[in-house]
Parts: structure tokens; C-alpha cells; sequence
């Protein structure tokens, strides 16, 4: 079965972000970033909310598996992660660009709520239907979907890029 694609335009990030801003109803102390997809979203939210403390988590996982369950089992390097001293006792906006199995921004929540801090998550999308954490969900979310999202960051960047004509046509 062939995945629905969504390519989204930098005015739907702008709504997106508009969108979140007014659910975060707590007043971090400081951001996690997840790279790459996080970068982006994160320094918007992080600007609007006037957060200083912006750190970053760079998360690996080994090469997919042959069964799917056994992607529940697989451990996260963690390539890059702030001491646990930045975390300790802070109210954290862990953020991503999407969560789809919910693997890193799951691992990034453990590795903060285990250095002492106080996590929350914020995606710009959630896909349920990816999820492998049964009722687990963002505490924030701009939108559900089933599509595979691509960013306007990520057109025409990159080997397997995305072409798009330059009248911003699909």
C-alpha cells in the first residue's frame, strides 16, 4: 500500500505554529530540540515563547529490523544530549517535528524525566496510526495525520528530493 503524501508550504507551518502557541499552557524553563526535524519548529516556538534555553538531543537507532515488534526492543544512541544539570528540575518542551512510532521523542522524554526534569512534548504532527505506544500521545499537537508530512525545509534539498515547480505548485 502506497503512503499519502502531504507537502506543506511555509504559510501551513506559520498556521501550525499559531495553531500550538496558544495549548502551551505552562511556563517552560527550557527546550529540547530533537535533530533534524525539530530544528526548525523548535527555534519558532522558542522565539515566540521567548525561551533562552535551547538545547539539543541527537538520537539514533539501529537499522531497521526484520520483525516490526521487535523495533519496541531496539536501543537509542543517543549521539548528542544536554548534561543532566540543564535539565534538573526545569519544566522542558521536548520538541519534534512529527511523531510518528514515537521511538525518539519517547526515548528523549525518558532520558530528560531520568537527569530530573520535567518533560512535555510538542509535535507539529501526530500520527496515530504509527504509534507504538498504545494511548501514548504529544501532550502537544498542531494536527493528526496519516500522511507522511514533508516540510518546506525539506523540498528540493537532499538526495531523494522533493521537486517542486517554482510557482509553488505542487
Amino acid at each position: 500500500m502506497r503512503m499519502r503524501h502531504e507537502i506543506l508550504s511555509w504559510e501551513d507551518v506559520d498556521r501550525l505554529i499559531d495553531h500550538l502557541v496558544p495549548q502551551l499552557d505552562v511556563e517552560f524553563e527550557g527546550m529540547v530540540i530533537i535533530t533534524r526535524g525539530g530544528i526548525i519548529p523548535g527555534g519558532l516556538l522558542a522565539e515566540t515563547l521567548g525561551i533562552t534555553h535551547v538545547l539539543t538531543a541527537a538520537v539514533d537507532f539501529p537499522a531497521e529490523m526484520e520483525a516490526a515488534a521487535s523495533k519496541l526492543y531496539a536501543w537509542p544512541e543517543f549521539l548528542q544530549f544536554p548534561d543532566d544539570a540543564n535539565l534538573e528540575g526545569r519544566r522542558i518542551l521536548v520538541v519534534d517535528d512529527v511523531w510518528g512510532s514515537g521511538r525518539t521523542i519517547t526515548a528523549v522524554v525518558n532520558r530528560v524525566a531520568a537527569a530530573g526534569g520535567i518533560p512535555y512534548t510538542c509535535v507539529l504532527h501526530f500520527n496515530p496510526y504509527r504509534n507504538l505506544f498504545g494511548s501514548a500521545r504529544p501532550d502537544y499537537y498542531a494536527a493528526v495525520t496519516d500522511a507522511h508530512i514533508i516540510y518546506p525545509w525539506e523540498i528540493d534539498r537532499g538526495p531523494g528530493k522533493v521537486l517542486r515547480s517554482p510557482l509553488g505548485e505542487g
